[in-house]
């Protein structure tokens, strides 16, 4: 279930408070930032900073290249 376009736009990471991009196909959104990603369990955005996940280098390409990014 896709998130909100309006949620979107209000969303930040509850650690450094800023945005969020989000990848629908995995049920995510992720700060490149930080490299954290936080799950959308049932299309509630868990955003507590203790069940984050932080990625590795390798996940990291893989989540900006499905951004687009480089």
């Amino acid at each position: 279930m896709p998130l909100d376009p309006f949620l979107l736009e209000i969303l930040a990471c509850p650690e450094d408070k800023g945005p969020l991009q989000y990848l629908e196909a995995e049920d995510t959104l992720y700060n490149p930032r930080l490299r954290r990603r936080y799950r959308i369990v049932e299309g509630i955005p868990d955003l507590l900073v203790d069940e984050a996940e932080t990625v590795d280098d390798a996940e990291h390409e893989r989540l900006v290249g499905l951004l687009g990014g480089s």
